[in-house]
């Protein structure tokens, strides 16, 4: 969630520099006033004034940066999914043909040497494991395994890969969009863990992304191994202390504040 508040963050920086520049005579904190008036100008204002003439040229001019710097990132956002949901379908298509699945476990299973495991986003979501990963794990690690990737695909973790993806193609100079993308890749892979501990020791988890840590995964798929195993490990087997209710809103807070703490900034003068 921090990770997204600081992306969320930048944009609207960018925004409102992008306003600055084009409004240097005013003073930012009439930014949300004058594009309100503007939005709600054709029923309301006199046209055949001067006054209500300017105010709609500077709502467009506040309104046009906002919406290009909010246009860029998310014209890569659709751009990122539907690539992802391709190369997805063509996956599963070849599942199809190469796999069998079996309900009572409620997994795909490739015939493979080397044990593997991991989930294909998508309507329907499947799970995936390759019949070397079947004879190595014992049944407890076998559904951790298969709750893991479970989480993936009920939390909708595509969609948020998208996100840190689509970010960091948008702005590749920015080392914020690297790191936000990396980050969040590990991150998405712990929340799974906590997820796949409710029904598993930290032991026997920790066995299992050993066993399949190997196998890798198909390109927009999400592995058990995954990504930063050794963290994950060290995590597991070595928990710190949890966060205390209130360090845990403090982040919610602060995350949630994180988009609008630059206009909050840039109108810091005026406001005191």
């Amino acid at each position: 969630m921090l990770w997204q508040a600081l992306m969320v963050s930048f944009i609207v920086s960018v925004a409102l520099a992008w306003c600055h520049a084009n409004t240097a005579s005013q003073h930012l904190h009439g930014l949300l006033g004058t594009a309100e008036r503007w939005i709600s100008g054709p029923h309301i204002a006199d046209p055949s004034t001067e006054d209500e003439s300017a105010r709609g040229a500077e709502g467009i001019e506040l309104l046009v940066p906002i919406g290009l710097t909010t246009l860029w990132p998310a014209s890569w956002f659709v751009t990122v999914s539907l690539s992802a949901r391709r190369r997805r379908r063509r996956h599963a298509r070849l599942l199809d043909l190469a796999g069998r699945p079996v309900p009572e476990l409620g997994v795909m299973v490739l015939d493979h040497d080397t044990p593997a495991a991991y989930c294909l986003p998508g309507r329907p979501g499947r799970v995936v494991v390759t019949s070397a990963a079947l004879r190595s794990l014992t049944p407890a690690q076998l559904q951790a395994v298969l709750a893991h990737e479970r989480a993936h695909l009920t939390g909708r973790h595509h969609l948020v890969s998208a996100t840190g993806e689509a970010f960091a193609r948008a702005f590749r100079v920015l080392p914020l969009a690297r790191t936000a993308r990396e980050h969040m890749a590990d991150l998405l892979e712990m929340v799974c863990d906590d997820h796949a501990l409710r029904s598993a020791s930290a032991r026997t988890l920790a066995e299992a992304m050993c066993e399949v840590a190997a196998g890798g995964s198909p390109q927009s798929t999400f592995a058990a191994g995954g990504t930063a195993v050794l963290a994950r490990l060290r995590r597991l087997l070595r928990p710190s202390a949890p966060l205390s209710r209130a360090a845990r809103w403090a982040i919610v807070l602060l995350g949630a504040g994180a988009a609008a703490l630059p206009y909050f900034i840039t109108c810091g003068p005026v406001l005191g």
